[in-house]
């Protein structure tokens, strides 16, 4: 058994076997109340938070762009304020990316609240990043498409690895900000400090990387947004945020507070972990994570053990994330009611054509019902969208062609809006670059700099064997029914592409599903891939299948005209698809 002495600022027991890591932010506009909640609601040795998803930087652009001294989360210092006072009685670690385009500032911030409530706290960014400057000498194609780089990039951030926020812990820094790093880095950098890991400790690091790809969603991990949330979720509202607990070997157990809201489960977990991930081998910066070897066991009420991590030297190139201005985009819609819906559509399409001269793209969401009860369950929505260079053109001049339709288009016109101007959007252009192109720098709390290197790039890890049964379930009795009725589903957007988890709950199912979900069969539950690229990943280890479909979200959701441009609606769509389900599972 491996007992630790006590750091100052550390766990609150004498002796040490894990370290306890919260999260208290999955994105910029979380629960403002979680960073109190998790300080107050039991022991905890550091609060991470997770603030930067790909469209914020782009969010915090217009940001910095009205004040040129923000560029960073706001909410982190609001949250902050309320507690401040016990985190530094406490000695707790606070770890967060909240510092956005400007790290630099938002620490300066920090420490100005630290000032103005008295209370000393020692505080240390990460910067290096930006890659903004430098864009013109890099070549940075588009990692989807290959496309090279054209047009004038508005923000351009490398993703950081772990070890400049353990080199600012381990020099004595009590709350460290960071600008972009990747997510699981902030769960890595307070480990490999507290334990004293070294740089080529693969599979512990490994470990980390996955309570942190777990912690950074927030409450995804303990019942939120969970496709079995009725049968395995009893207290659904206001779930707990999670926490880790991690031991040296990179081992760890999820769990939350005891007496909070939500529930962590094999199934909630699971799910976090295929969230908007790839194939099994999962490339960061510090490490290589194979999440083919991972093992999820029930330790208890709300506690799940994660065991059995494999890691390897990271790939040697690091992900930057580019975001561009696209163009201007406008939308109208139309509201169509009672009978003939299609018809209606046809009409009012065709009034547009003729009073708008100029390409469009339209919709017909179908949310009515035959006989409805009330006027609103008998409308549907006909979403026209225009997009393009001149904003004049996709403003007024497109909103009032649909608004001038009133009084000479299908009966019962009526739009959801008044006429509007067009408003800008953002392209998102992923791409990588070789991890010596980026410096990262640590300002330490004394104001010292210093270079991080980079961990250098290797050989990845070999990943679990993988055997499918195809013909386990050939030739039994089969029943339609929804695909949900025996599987999960979580999903999401990685730029312009979607991801869905898939996992069963029993082995029987787990069975089915492996050998079930072909790319065939894919395509068929979803015909908008068709054309696309789809990846199709298995983890039996996970009981579960991840899918990648390349290309489904265009150019990233500041782009997107989709009704679901995160896609964080097509697993739950995928599961309410009807396929043949062995009768045996049911």
């Amino acid at each position: 058994m491996l007992l630790l002495s006590r750091s100052p600022g550390w766990c609150n027991d004498r002796v040490v076997q894990t370290l306890r890591i919260a999260n208290c932010s999955g994105f910029y506009g979380d629960r403002a109340s979680a960073l109190r909640e998790v300080v107050t609601g039991g022991p905890v040795d550091v609060v991470t938070g997770d603030y930067l998803a790909e469209l914020t930087m782009l969010i915090l652009f217009g940001s910095r762009a009205k004040n040129p001294d923000k560029g960073y989360a706001t909410t982190f210092l609001r949250q902050l304020e309320e507690v401040l006072g016990e985190i530094g009685d406490r000695g707790t670690k606070v770890v967060v990316n909240a510092g956005g385009l400007a790290p630099a500032a938002c620490a300066d911030a920090v420490r100005a609240l630290a000032e103005r409530l008295g209370v000393p706290l020692p505080v240390a960014h990460v910067e290096g990043d930006d890659l903004l400057p430098r864009v013109a000498e890099l070549d940075l194609p588009n990692l989807d498409t290959g496309a090279p780089l054209s047009g004038a990039p508005l923000t351009a951030n490398a993703y950081l690895g772990a070890w400049g926020i353990c080199s600012a812990l381990t020099s004595g820094a009590q709350v460290v900000v960071t600008g972009r790093v990747t997510d699981a880095s902030l769960v890595v950098g307070p480990a490999a400090a507290h334990f004293g890991w070294a740089r080529d400790d693969w599979d512990r690091l490994a470990g980390a990387v996955v309570a942190g790809h777990v912690l950074e969603c927030g409450t995804q991990a303990t019942g939120g947004n969970y496709a079995f949330v009725r049968a395995e979720v009893a207290q659904p509202v206001h779930p707990g945020f999670p926490l880790a607990e991690l031991a040296e070997d990179g081992s760890c157990v999820i769990t939350k507070h005891p007496g909070t809201g939500g529930a962590v489960t094999v199934g909630t977990v699971t799910a976090q972990l295929l969230y908007e991930i790839a194939g099994p081998a999962y490339l960061g910066p510090d490490v290589t994570t194979r999440f083919d070897t991972l093992a999820l066991e029930q330790d208890g009420p709300d506690r799940v053990r994660i065991s059995g991590a494999r890691g390897g030297p990271p790939p040697g190139q690091v992900k930057v994330a580019l975001n561009m201005l696209g163009g201007f985009r406008n939308r109208m819609e139309f509201v169509l009611t009672g009978l003939d819906v299609a018809a209606k559509a046809e009409l009012a399409l065709a009034g547009l054509r003729d009073a708008y001269p100029h390409p469009f793209q339209h919709v017909l969401v179908r949310l009515d019902q035959p006989d409805a009860p009330t006027n609103e369950q008998a409308a549907a929505l006909l979403r026209v969208h225009v997009r393009g260079d001149d904003a004049a053109q996709v403003g007024r001049a497109f909103s009032s062609a649909a608004v001038e339709l009133a009084l000479a288009s299908y009966p019962g016109f009526t739009l959801t809006s008044p006429p509007g101007e067009a408003q800008p959007y953002g392209v998102y252009w992923p791409a990588l670059v070789a991890a010596d192109e980026v410096e990262q720098v640590v300002v330490h709390v004394d104001g010292r700099r210093e270079v991080v290197p980079h961990t250098p790039g290797g050989r990845p890890p070999a990943g679990a064997d993988v055997f499918i049964d195809e013909t386990v379930w050939a030739g039994g009795e089969t029943r339609r029914v929804p695909l949900g009725s025996v599987v999960g589903a979580r999903s999401g957007d990685k730029g312009g592409n979607a991801n869905v988890g898939f996992w069963a709950r029993t082995d029987d199912a787990t069975g089915w599903l492996l050998a079930w979900l072909t790319e065939e069969h894919f395509r068929a539950l979803l015909p908008e891939a068709d054309g696309l690229r789809v990846d199709v990943h298995p983890l039996p280890n996970l009981r579960a299948v991840n899918v990648v479909v390349h290309g489904l979200l265009g150019e990233g959701v500041a782009s997107s005209t989709r009704f679901d441009p995160q896609a964080k609606g097509l697993g739950e769509y995928l599961r309410s698809r009807y396929v043949d389900v062995p009768v045996a599972l049911l």
